[in-house]
């Protein structure tokens, strides 16, 4: 008889669990039924009425064909003969200056040339192979970054707990436009969540080379890279490893770079000042304030307070809590102020969200009124995108063109979550600075 309230709790605990998984499942299924159903069918009516082409519309297929033009055919991937052969499979047709409807984004190849080496196992397939490839290797992989960013923040999760958690992440709005578009985001996401797991794991190495790979998106690894090395030398006798890993991997990469494509770097940075300069890239915070001298003092505030945290837990263990929380600020303050808000950068908010639901008890039932509301504002504009796409997906069944009227719903928090989440991270982090504090300064004193 002693055994049977546990048993019971057990039950309790389980069938809760296998809820929360039916109900992460119809969320996520509604995300992808939205996407297919709703916001590709008006992107396909609206570029018809507008003669706007569409070919394969793969975010990977200009890095895949310049690859193989470098390093099967020896053609600079940069160049504009290249660029248009680009645009002929990405569009269907070269794009026209003289067609005021015409995309403005000349897809060229804007990427550090040792992205060629990742994608050469690949260039002589198919691209329709290709494709089919990638987009399940990227839900793999987004699906396991969980499970790395759970094992940098040293947080143990019951399966059925995990197996919700990942569900949710591969059927979110960043995720399923990140895997539609065939986005290297994910797969850098991906890449950056395993080398903070093999830091946190003590796997210094592992994790240089890791983040080494996910350069072939500077502007998405640079501040974690930039933290991660300020954390090794602090230590360095114990944490040089990640150092030789990152340091090792790079000058493989550059060396390789040159002999492929000498000169490249110079061609690069032409290629990144002429995307930003067809793209018009702008960053959440540029978005949401108006003003570039506002928009510029909020970006270096943001990272002015990041980094005076960071600078205080640089001794944080890799087997702390305090490292997890470090590394969830670092991604925070990334998709808060890289120049490129597309929504599917934030799949690099899982750590801090996983942070934030971990410490909820210490946010949603703090004292203060305006953290608690900051932090029901910031679960509610997580949850809106499920809310919303499920909402038209029902919507759908009945009147199809109701609900594409609507395709806007599922992005409506796309600038409100990651401030929330970076303001939410950054108080929950200011915590463990103050406990450090507070130890260290009793240690002082008993001295």
């Amino acid at each position: 008889m002693q055994g049977t309230p546990r048993r019971n709790f057990n039950l309790q605990t389980r069938s809760k669990l296998v809820v929360l998984l039916i109900v992460s499942a119809i969320a996520a299924t509604s995300v992808w039924f939205y996407f297919d159903r709703i916001l590709v069918a008006r992107q396909i009516a609206d570029a018809a009425a507008h003669d706007r082409p569409r070919g394969n519309l793969s975010d990977l297929y200009p890095r895949w064909l310049g690859a193989r033009e470098l390093l099967l055919h020896g053609r600079n991937p940069y160049s504009e003969e290249v660029t248009r052969e680009i645009q002929q499979g990405y569009y269907g047709r070269r794009l026209d200056a003289s067609r005021p409807n015409d995309p403005k984004d000349q897809q060229g190849f804007a990427y550090p040339v040792y992205v060629v080496f990742l994608l050469a196992p690949l260039l002589r397939l198919p691209f329709h192979e290709v494709q089919i490839f990638f987009h399940w290797l990227l839900i793999g992989v987004t699906a396991a970054s969980i499970l790395l960013w759970l094992r940098t923040l040293h947080w143990r999760v019951p399966g059925w707990a995990g197996a919700s958690a990942a569900v949710l992440t591969i059927g979110s709005v960043p995720a399923v436009q990140g895997i539609k578009l065939q986005q290297l985001s994910l797969l850098v996401a991906a890449l950056l969540a395993g080398s903070a797991a093999c830091m946190a794991s003590g796997w210094l190495f592992c994790g240089g080379v890791l983040l080494a790979l996910a350069t072939i998106k500077p502007q998405l690894a640079v501040f974690l890279a930039g933290w991660a090395l300020l954390w090794a030398v602090s230590d360095w006798r114990k944490r040089r490893g990640f150092v030789f890993g990152l340091g090792a991997v790079m000058a493989l990469l550059l060396a390789g770079s040159e002999v492929v494509l000498p000169g490249w770097m110079e061609m690069f940075l032409r290629a990144v000042r002429q995307y930003h300069r067809y793209t018009q890239n702008q960053s959440v915070l540029d978005q949401l304030l108006p003003g570039q001298f506002a928009r510029k003092i909020a970006a270096g505030l943001a990272v002015a307070l990041a980094a005076f945290f960071l600078w205080k837990l640089r001794h944080a263990p890799a087997e702390s809590a305090e490292f997890g929380r470090a590394v969830a600020l670092v991604m925070a303050t990334t998709v808060l102020v890289v120049p490129m808000y597309a929504p599917y950068n934030q799949v690099l908010l899982l750590p801090a969200i996983l942070l934030l639901v971990r410490d909820r008890r210490n946010l949603a039932l703090s004292s203060s009124r305006g953290l608690r509301f900051g932090y029901a504002a910031g679960a509610f504009a997580l949850i809106w995108q499920w809310m919303a796409s499920l909402s038209l997906s029902m919507t759908c069944l009945i009147s199809p063109e109701q609900a594409m009227n609507g395709w806007k719903w599922p992005f409506f928090a796309t600038f409100a979550l990651p401030v929330l989440v970076f303001a939410l991270t950054a108080i929950d982090v200011r915590g463990d600075v103050r406990r450090a504090a507070l130890v260290k300064r009793d240690a002082d004193g008993g001295e």
